[in-house]
């Protein structure tokens, strides 16, 4: 079984799942970065290349890759589950799915704040940056929520208080 980091661009995913790797004794994956490495070019690329389109067809074979590994903590991409195939892998994949719930401003802030950000990743509507973080939230919150087994909301917790989290509940977990 894995650990599953659900949740938008900017809630940590990838920072907490290396701490919280490092604290279980285990290996990060994150789907993002099984994109990157496979296409050989980054997120933006793909999508000024080839498209949105293109870029969520890698994106499932990535995901489906991903999910099935076992003792891992596993980073998916925030609108990865918008598509039902990865949705239904996770699922059946029987890994513990953790919801990294945000605040659309602290989202904004903390995307805004980190220069690799713009450089790696398009925007995803014609809205400006906070606008878009507030749409695609109120679109993917409830799919977040459908996936979770747990949600944690790490609006004002350090990745370190928020890996911390997680390992209690991991303890506590059925």
């Amino acid at each position: 079984m894995s650990i599953v980091l659900i949740g938008y661009r900017g809630s940590g995913k990838t920072t907490i799942g290396r701490i919280l790797a490092q604290r279980l004794g285990l290996a990060f994956v994150d789907s993002d970065a099984l994109i990157v490495e496979g296409a050989g070019m980054s997120i933006l690329e793909i999508f000024e290349e080839y498209g949105a389109a293109r870029f969520r067809e890698l994106e499932e074979k990535m995901v489906a890759v991903a999910l099935g590994l076992q003792d891992r903590v596993i980073a998916l991409g925030g609108g990865s589950l918008e598509r039902e195939a990865n949705r239904t892998a996770l699922a059946v994949s029987g890994h513990r799915v953790v919801y990294l719930q945000c605040e659309a401003e602290e989202l904004h802030r903390r995307i805004s704040a980190d220069p690799k950000s713009a450089a790696a990743r398009p925007g995803l509507t014609s809205l400006d940056a906070l606008a878009e973080v507030r749409h695609l939230l109120t679109r993917r919150e409830p799919i977040y929520r459908q996936a979770m087994h747990v949600p944690l909301d790490v609006t004002k917790l350090s990745p370190d208080q928020a890996a911390q989290r997680i390992v209690a509940w991991l303890a506590n977990a059925p």
